[in-house]
């Protein structure tokens, strides 16, 4: 299978790498010179520890010209010859000027210091932070990692995932839940990238943190709209997270020690100005408390993470980076029960330049998801295994063809297999029988290319197209499927298929637009349109997804889910850029959305198709947000106001009913306060309408039982109470000595800081003092207040 991937690959990439070599000047390149033209290119990076600068930018004032760097720091600036004044800044670094003489292209890395700090005899300015104005980029949002670890944490452990929850368009359905829900979509429609490897289950503990550690990750983006055409395979956004390279300045050593769990990350130098490394553990400690106590000493509850990344520079134009990542969950109560759940990811990079316009990034990558559980010892002991392995094979390339002109194209090749679950008996006395469902294949190809392009100095656009094509692959058994809609049908129609044969094939195209308008020096229109298609669901009939669901391939049965998206914003700067605002509406229509019938199994059932229903949905809504960048006071205020819906065959009578993650309300507010050069303080406090759950209407009573019961096909008929939660941190820095190389600093925090029992799902029982009644009871994960302290350190 491996074989066949790789010539589908070498089949996309060399009409793409012809047309790409046609188009580049050689790689000396003087050529450009003769027609008065010269190309400045090169790398932006940390002057601090030689970490490349993601978004950095390049520009010439006297030309009213820039742009900025990709995500491995390379630039590319084409200008006609001359000697100009050349800019070189990044938000929170001193911006550099120098002067240069451009007869002819060249080279020329640049590193920048954190602002305060004086580099050489180069001219230090002040940057604008004007990026979210300027460019041609909406529906993204971007947090910095020093931001984050001065907000409050939950038991003081700083959460990437937690962070983007506070953002516009983003919500959860609570405490306790795995994954997060954009702009009305579900957990499995977010493509969540942990350097270019998909992460499928980013969370430890059932949803309370993320698998990002803060020591190891160097920059994050989301996109919720306007997604360029290189990414594909989810609905409603991208989390693509970066990890550091490692220092290539000296040894350094940082980490963490808090209630739950501790941290720690060792780079440094491999081979000076050529290599660099790093590595990232952490461990939390629950089963260390518990066998401390009597009755619980048999019990476990603890997770572990690890990543390690490695650079080589080769020579000017090649660099090679080597990434990976293991974690995993281990839960176990004595004998009666073990679960263990984790990822693991492994990334291989090739950067090439080309020319000083043409740079290229090819990626091989591995990603695995899996779960087991199961009872150690008994009569009926058992293990029962569960995974997802993805293999990729990936090319991009971007030609800076002029400054107001860059294409960007690739292909990728990527080979999926499905092990939705085996069930083996472990005891000899066990009534149950051995299960194993089928394996499943899929290969997934796709090419892509667009333009970024600038039309005016007013109005700018980027264009793309991706076209996908997914092949769902043998050995298996395929089925039709007969029945009144709404209720679990019969498979007929069973046909055969050999390993590798293909079963069904999906090609779709997936047009992407977005356009800015520059009103003024302060504000912009922006609109935008993509198309997402995804071949890969996630089989959960849960209000929140759970370490158990299973992730399913596009079948005969199971139709590729589309969505379109359209979304209009205006963006607008404060007082010379220290506050900047943004209102943004969107509407988003998706059909072949995934439900199920009343009391599905969707737990190692063969048939499971038979049990699923279709049908469409949309979601639509506004996001404001206010963000203050600079001064002792910084932090911003978003609110959603949004619907999302689904319409399917089967329930609700087939009219539009409010899908289990549809909040109709959802505010956030942050706030950091720096007292002094020591002390800094920070809140946040979260408001959103309760999620939609489905309330029985009757009951009946079995066995003397009085069991609640939903008649008919209505679903999410009701609300749980509203969520709101305010939390509170303060920050004590240790006392600043330039000949020390420790550093250290204390986090204290309060998570629930109101003690509001916000609830998680409301079930109904009997009561126990009037067994005729039914009553409802609110389950909180968190109904209390929630101190906590970490202390952290760099040496």
């Amino acid at each position: 299978m491996l074989r066949h991937v790789s010539l589908q690959l070498t089949c996309l990439l060399l009409p793409l790498a012809a047309a790409q070599a046609q188009q580049a000047p050689p790689a000396k390149a003087p050529s450009s010179a003769a027609k008065g033209q010269a190309t400045l290119s090169g790398t932006l990076k940390d002057a601090a520890n030689g970490e490349a600068l993601v978004g950095a930018t390049v520009s010439i004032p006297a030309l009213g010209l820039g742009t900025g760097a990709n995500e491995y720091g390379f630039y590319s600036l084409s200008v006609p010859a001359g000697t100009y004044a050349v800019q070189f800044s990044f938000i929170g670094y001193e911006t550099q000027t120098v002067t240069l003489t451009l007869t002819q292209s060249q080279t020329r890395a640049v590193r920048l210091a954190a602002q305060g700090v004086q580099v050489g005899e180069v001219i230090v300015r002040g940057q604008r932070p004007d990026q979210n104005v300027k460019s041609t980029e909406m529906s993204v949002n971007r947090l910095d990692m020093k931001q984050i670890k001065l907000m409050p944490a939950l038991l003081g452990e700083v959460d990437v995932v937690r962070a983007i929850q506070l953002l516009p368009g983003i919500s959860t359905v609570g405490e306790g839940a795995s994954g997060f829900n954009v702009r009305g979509g579900g957990v499995d429609q977010n493509l969540i990238l942990l350097d270019e490897a998909p992460v499928y289950n980013a969370s430890h503990l059932f949803g309370l943190f993320s698998t990002f550690s803060p020591d190891a990750v160097k920059d994050l983006k989301l996109l919720k709209g306007g997604i360029p055409a290189q990414y594909g395979g989810r609905l409603s956004s991208v989390l693509d997270v970066r990890l550091k390279e490692g220092n290539t300045e000296r040894l350094g050593v940082s980490g963490g020690i808090g209630l739950i769990s501790s941290r720690l990350a060792v780079e440094g130098p491999l081979v000076k100005d050529k290599a660099s490394f790093i590595v990232a553990g952490r461990r939390s400690y629950g089963d260390l408390f518990l066998k401390a106590i009597p009755d619980q000493k048999d019990n476990q509850a603890y997770f572990y993470d690890l990543s390690a990344k490695v650079n080589y520079t080769l020579g000017e134009k090649d660099r090679l980076y080597l990434s990976g990542y293991f974690g995993q969950d281990v839960f176990a109560f004595g004998q009666d029960f073990k679960n263990d759940l984790g990822n693991s990811t492994g990334t291989l990079r090739w950067n090439h330049v080309f020319s000083p316009k043409l740079f290229a990034n090819v990626t091989a990558l591995v990603s695995r998801y899996g779960y087991g559980l199961g009872i150690p010892e008994g009569r009926n002991a058992f293990n029962w295994k569960s995974d997802i392995q993805t293999y990729q094979l990936k090319a991009d390339f971007n030609y800076y063809y002029s400054p107001g002109s860059t294409f960007n194209a690739g292909a990728s090749a990527t080979y999926f297999r499905f092990a939705p679950g085996q069930v083996t008996p472990t005891s000899e006395t066990s009534a149950l029988q051995p299960l194993k469902l089928d394996e499943q294949q899929a290969a997934e190809y796709a090419v892509y290319a667009d333009h970024e392009i600038t039309l005016s100095p007013r109005l700018s656009g980027q264009y793309g197209l991706r076209l996908s094509v997914f092949d769902y692959l043998g050995s298996g058994t395929t089925y039709d499927y007969e029945g009144i809609t709404g209720q679990k049908l019969t498979p007929v129609n069973a046909r055969e298929f050999g390993s590798g044969q293909l079963i069904k094939r999906y090609v779709n195209p997936e047009p992407r637009a977005s356009l800015r308008y520059v009103l003024n020096e302060q504000s912009s229109l922006k609109a935008s349109y993509n198309r997402m298609v995804q071949n890969l669901h996630l089989i959960s009939n849960t209000t929140a997804s759970s370490p158990l669901d299973v992730w399913q391939p596009s079948t005969t049965n199971i139709k590729p889910e589309h969505a379109d998206q359209v979304a209009v914003g205006y963006f607008r700067n404060f007082r010379e850029d220290a506050y900047e605002a943004s209102v943004e509406v969107f509407g988003k229509t998706m059909d072949n959305q995934i439900d199920y019938i009343n009391g599905a199994n969707t737990l190692l059932n063969r048939n499971l198709e038979s049990e699923l229903l279709y049908g469409q949905g949309r979601a639509y809504g506004a996001e404001f947000y206010v963000k203050k960048n600079n001064g002792p006071l910084t932090g911003w205020v978003s609110y959603t106001l949004s619907r999302s819906e689904r319409k399917i065959d089967g329930i609700n009578q087939g009219d539009w009913y409010v899908s289990k993650f549809d909040k109709t309300h959802y505010l956030s507010v942050v706030g950091i306060y720096e007292l002094s050069r020591r002390w800094s303080v920070s809140g946040t406090f979260n408001y959103s309408t309760g999620i939609s759950t489905t309330f029985p209407d009757s009951r009946y009573v079995y066995q003397g039982l009085v069991v609640p019961n939903v008649t008919g096909d209505v679903r999410n008929n009701y609300r749980v109470p509203a969520y709101h939660r305010l939390d509170l941190s303060a920050t004590l820095q240790g006392k600043r000595n330039a000949e020390r190389r420790w550093q250290g600093s204390w986090v204290f925090s309060v998570y629930n800081a109101y003690g509001r029992r916000n609830p998680y799902s409301i079930y109904f029982r009997q009561n126990e003092d009037q067994p005729t009644q039914t009553e409802a009871v609110r389950l909180s994960i968190f109904g209390s207040v929630l101190p906590s302290a970490a202390y952290n350190f760099t040496f």
